[in-house]
């Protein structure tokens, strides 16, 4: 993010008044900060954040159509733009809720921050407080970013909150092409999932194999506590990581147990091995 580029923010909510009044409230807060597009709900805020990138998304927890965490998980996975960096970072996310048992956990695990409705100035200010401090970090002028994956393990959690009834049964096995037959890799034998434009490469300390299925669907089908997401095209299984190194440009890079592949970590993901 360019030091002297205004702050950019989309809102979503399906209710207009409660997109008014925080607007207001924000205009109070933090008059530098640019809204750049309204949602009325979780698929219009994917959309609009695909269209305009901006640094901070405040999503409303209840939406028709798509809940806010949904959204939320979306929007972790969109690709760079045409002409952006694959290292772009992903936006901070606020969620606006009526509903304090997920505002407390999105604060406690500190990868999310929250407003309650209606926004109050003195708990806004906070708020502005701390999403300029996660700015700076990006700039490198403070602490690490609290990490990307941290952040889809507090939306699996409330994603099941909010739907108890769709709960995540995580896969085991992974059906995949090895040469002319098809496969079954269970899926605590793989070490790590990197994609490409056409298919998703799966591999093994024995097997290399080939799926279709792309990593923005895989980051929903795997355990986050077993696979962490490195890179926008990189799943790696944590106790397959076996040390972390940085190379000449000051780029993480992941080494991996049982295997000579090393793995690049993008920016967004560099809060999880913090003090490297």
């Amino acid at each position: 993010m360019n030091d002297n580029a205004p702050v950019r923010a989309v809102l979503a909510d399906d209710e207009r008044l409660m997109r008014d009044q925080l607007r207001a409230r924000l205009a109070e807060v933090w008059p530098e900060l640019e809204i750049v597009a309204e949602a009325r709900n979780g698929l219009e805020a994917v959309e609009l954040v695909a269209q305009q990138r901006p640094d901070i998304v405040f999503l409303d927890i209840r939406m028709p159509g798509l809940t806010g965490v949904d959204a939320a998980r979306q929007i972790a996975q969109l690709p760079p733009r045409d002409d952006g960096d694959e290292d772009e970072p992903l936006p901070e996310i606020v969620f606006i809720t009526a509903y304090d048992q997920y505002a407390v956990e999105a604060f406690e695990q500190g990868v999310a921050d929250y407003v309650l409705k209606p926004a109050e100035r003195e708990r806004l200010q906070l708020t502005v407080e701390r999403l300029r401090k996660r700015l700076a970090a990006r700039r490198g002028e403070g602490e690490d970013a609290p990490a990307a994956t941290n952040m889809q393990q507090l939306l699996h959690r409330l994603a099941a909150q909010l739907n108890p009834a769709s709960a995540p049964r995580y896969l085991e096995w992974i059906q995949a092409g090895v040469g002319n037959a098809i496969q079954m890799i269970p899926v605590q034998e793989v070490l790590f999932f990197v994609s490409d434009e056409k298919y998703t490469r799966v591999q093994t300390a024995q097997v290399e194999a080939l799926i279709r299925k792309p990593i923005k669907e895989l980051v929903d089908e795997l355990d986050p506590q077993r696979f962490w997401q490195i890179h926008r095209s990189t799943l790696v299984a944590v106790n397959a990581i076996s040390g972390v190194t940085r190379d000449f440009r000051g780029r993480q890079i992941v080494s991996v147990r049982g295997h000579p592949q090393k793995l690049e970590v993008s920016r967004s993901y560099n809060g999880l091995f913090k003090g490297m």
